[in-house]
C-alpha cells in the first residue's frame, strides 16, 4: 500500500510536528494537526458524498489552506483532485469539468455563480463545494458549504487501498502551446520530485519557511508552496491575492521566508517597481531564490545580486515531469544557462533521426524520471508521441556545453530559420533584455517581402522610454553589437503587454497568429 496523504500529512503527526505551524495565511496559522484533521473530514465528506476511487473532483481554488485540505483528503479517499487556474473564463472551466468528467467542484460562491450560466452544459458534475458557502444561502440540493460538510465528518479517516501504480491528481498544462491536455501523476510522483529537487538541489529542512508567488494550480507552484515544505515539516507561506510586485515584497517582509519561488516575469517586475518608485525592502531573511518557468535572463540575476546579495537559481521543469529537472546550484551558477541535471533524473539531447548530439549542438532534450508522469488523459497519439518509453519528449530544444550545463534554446516551434542558419528566439530575446529600457520581449519568425525568415520583437518598454521609431532602431544597433549580425530584429512593435499563461509563459504562439493570417 502506498498513499501520497501519508508521506506529506501523517507522517509530520508521527514525527511530532503536530503542534508546528504548517501554513501562515492571511494573518492566520494552521497546525500540522489542524490540517490533517480537516483533511480528514474533507475526505470523508467526500465518501459521504458518494465518492468512489478514481473518480475527479476539481478545484478552482485560490492558495489557501482550503486547496491543501482539498487536494490531500481527496488522495486520501482515492479520489483524483484537479487543481485548476483561477483566471479562466468560463468557457474553459466548462471544458475542465466536461473534458476530466468530474463528480465534485470545489470553488468560491463568485466562481460557481459563473458556472451556473452553463450548469445545463455540465455533463458529469454532480455535487458543488462551496469554501465560502453558507448553509443559509445555498439555494439547490447539491450545493454545500465546504466548512459545513467537513466539521460535521469524523476526525479519523484511514487511506484507501492504494498502491504506487494508482492515480493520484492530474494537472493540466497551462496552455503556453495551445489546446490544455490533463496530465496523470502518479501517487509517488511528489515523493520523487521532492527527494530530487527540494532534498538535494534546495536543501530544504523542517526550519525552512517557503513562500511561492507562483500558485498551486500551477506544477511548479505545487511543490513550491505544498509538498515540498510539508515533505520536508517546513512551513509554508499562502498569499491569495494576484502577485504583484508590491504585494509579494510586502509578504516577504511579514512572513520572513527562508526560500522564495518565482518566475522570470516576475523578478523583471520586481526590479522595475524598485527602479521605479525607489522603493527599498529587507529580503535578509531569505536563504535562496528560485525561478523557473521560462528561462532566466542573466540581466535580472545580474541586477538582482547587485540589489540584494541574493543569486537567483534558475531551473526547468514542465506539469509533464510534475518539477524541476534542470538546475542551476547555489554554488555551480552559469548565468543564463539553465544549469544541470537535477540527480535523480536522466537527460539527453537529440537529432531528427534520433541520435545524441554534439557538444553545443542544438537538439531535442529528452529527459527520464520517476516524477514523470503516466500520461496524458484520453490523448492516444499525444502520448505515442510525448512519452517514448523511459522517455518524455519535453518539446524544448537545448545544448550542452563542454561543462555539462544546459542552454534553453526555445520551444521546438519557436526555433527559426535566417540565412539558412537555425537561430533561438531565447538568444536575441536575452539580448534584447540587456538593453536598459527594455522590460519585457518575444520574438518570433515572420516573413519579409520576399519571403524570407527574419526575426520580429514585440517589446514592452520600461515607462521611462519612449515608444518612437528613433528607439527603434536604436534597439537595432544595440542587438547587432551583442550578437552576431544576421539575428538583430528585422521588424520591432511595441506593445503594452505580452500575451502569457497564468502562470508567466509568453505565448508565442499567440503572437505568431495574426501574423500567419496576414502573410496568407
Amino acid at each position: 500500500m502506498y498513499n501520497a496523504s501519508y508521506k506529506f500529512f501523517q507522517k509530520n503527526i508521527e514525527a511530532g510536528r503536530g503542534d508546528k505551524t504548517a501554513i501562515y495565511y492571511e494573518n492566520q496559522s494552521y497546525t500540522y494537526q489542524e490540517i490533517d484533521t480537516l483533511g480528514n473530514q474533507f475526505g470523508a465528506a467526500l465518501k459521504e458524498l458518494g465518492m468512489e476511487m478514481e473518480q475527479r473532483v476539481l478545484l478552482i481554488l485560490h492558495d489557501s489552506p482550503e486547496f491543501i485540505i482539498s487536494f490531500f483528503g481527496a488522495i486520501k479517499v482515492g479520489a483524483i483532485p484537479i487543481p485548476s487556474n483561477t483566471l479562466l473564463p468560463t468557457k474553459d472551466y466548462e471544458y475542465l469539468l466536461n473534458n476530466s468528467r468530474s463528480k465534485v467542484l470545489v470553488t468560491t460562491c463568485e466562481q460557481w455563480e459563473k458556472l451556473k450560466l452553463v450548469k445545463n452544459r455540465l455533463l458529469f458534475l454532480k455535487h458543488v463545494i462551496l469554501v465560502d458557502g453558507d448553509d443559509q444561502n445555498l439555494k439547490e440540493d447539491n450545493e454545500y458549504s465546504f466548512h459545513s460538510l467537513t466539521r460535521r465528518q469524523n476526525k479519523d479517516l484511514p487511506p484507501c487501498f492504494s498502491n504506487i501504480n494508482d492515480q493520484a491528481f492530474w494537472l493540466y498544462t497551462s496552455g503556453s502551446t495551445g489546446e490544455p491536455k490533463g496530465v496523470i501523476h502518479l501517487q509517488t510522483d511528489m515523493e520523487e520530485a521532492f527527494k530530487n529537487y527540494a532534498k538535494n538541489i534546495l536543501q530544504i529542512t523542517e526550519n525552512d519557511i517557503t513562500f511561492s508567488a507562483s500558485k498551486l494550480f500551477f506544477a511548479y507552484g505545487l511543490g513550491n508552496a505544498m509538498y515540498f515544505p510539508f515533505g520536508a515539516g517546513a512551513t509554508t507561506v499562502l498569499m491569495p491575492d494576484r502577485p504583484t510586485a508590491e504585494k509579494v515584497f510586502e509578504t516577504i517582509e511579514k512572513y520572513r521566508p527562508t526560500i522564495f519561488f518565482g518566475v522570470p516575469t516576475l523578478y523583471g517586475s520586481m526590479l522595475n517597481y524598485l527602479e521605479k518608485t525607489k522603493e527599498t525592502y529587507d529580503l535578509s531573511s531569505v536563504r535562496l531564490c528560485v525561478s523557473a518557468g521560462e528561462a532566466l535572463p542573466a540581466s535580472y540575476i545580474e541586477q538582482w545580486k547587485r540589489v540584494f546579495g541574493l543569486d537567483i537559481i534558475d531551473g526547468i521543469g514542465s506539469t509533464e515531469s510534475l518539477h524541476i529537472y534542470l538546475s542551476n546550484q547555489v554554488d555551480d551558477i552559469r548565468q543564463g544557462s539553465t544549469g544541470k541535471i537535477v540527480p535523480g533524473y536522466e537527460a539527453k539531447i537529440v537529432d531528427e533521426q534520433g541520435h545524441e548530439t554534439q557538444v553545443n549542438e542544438v537538439g531535442d532534450l529528452l529527459i527520464k524520471g520517476d516524477s514523470i508522469a503516466a500520461s496524458y488523459w484520453n490523448l492516444n497519439e499525444e502520448n505515442k508521441k510525448k512519452f517514448i518509453g523511459d522517455w518524455l519528449m519535453t518539446g524544448d530544444k537545448y545544448f550542452k556545453d563542454e561543462d555539462g550545463f544546459f542552454w534553453y534554446a526555445g520551444r521546438i516551434d519557436d526555433m527559426m530559420k535566417v540565412n539558412g542558419i537555425w537561430v533561438s528566439p531565447i538568444e536575441i530575446e536575452n539580448a534584447l533584455l540587456s538593453h536598459p529600457d527594455v522590460l519585457e520581449t518575444a520574438v518570433i519568425a515572420v516573413k519579409d517581402e520576399n519571403d524570407l525568415i527574419k526575426p520580429k520583437a514585440y517589446i514592452v518598454l520600461k515607462t521611462s522610454a519612449d515608444p518612437d521609431e528613433g528607439r527603434k532602431e536604436e534597439i537595432k544597433g544595440f542587438v547587432k553589437k551583442v550578437l552576431a549580425p544576421y539575428k538583430y530584429p528585422r521588424v520591432i512593435e511595441f506593445v503594452n503587454e505580452l500575451p502569457k499563461t497564468s502562470t508567466g509563459k509568453i505565448q508565442r504562439f499567440k503572437l505568431r497568429e495574426p501574423e500567419i493570417k496576414s502573410q496568407s
